[in-house]
């Protein structure tokens, strides 16, 4: 099972979060991330972030990363959403 961990934060303080279960053995670990990604912006009602080189590469390092008002085409009212990968096949 993939899972993906989902949190916004204001003021150093979780508001929000969400886990992201996908069980399908079909799909490359790409594909899982940025399907979860989709669920998670229309679970929090945002815009997709766009994914900047230093997200790709924190993502690749650490299997997390920050979006910030940077990565939004829309303003935000928080001040960075964090994922995760908590767990793979």
């Amino acid at each position: 099972m993939f899972r993906l961990w989902a949190k916004e934060f204001k003021d150093n303080k979780q508001i929000k979060d969400i886990t992201i279960n996908d069980i399908a053995k079909d799909k490359n670990r790409t594909k899982k991330i940025f399907d979860a990604l989709d669920e998670v912006c229309y679970a929090f009602n945002l815009s997709r972030p766009v994914w900047l080189e230093k997200n790709i590469s924190e993502f690749k390092r650490t299997d997390k990363t920050r979006f910030y008002q940077d990565n939004f085409i829309d303003s935000i009212e928080f001040d960075f959403l964090e994922i995760q990968v908590i767990e793979e096949d």
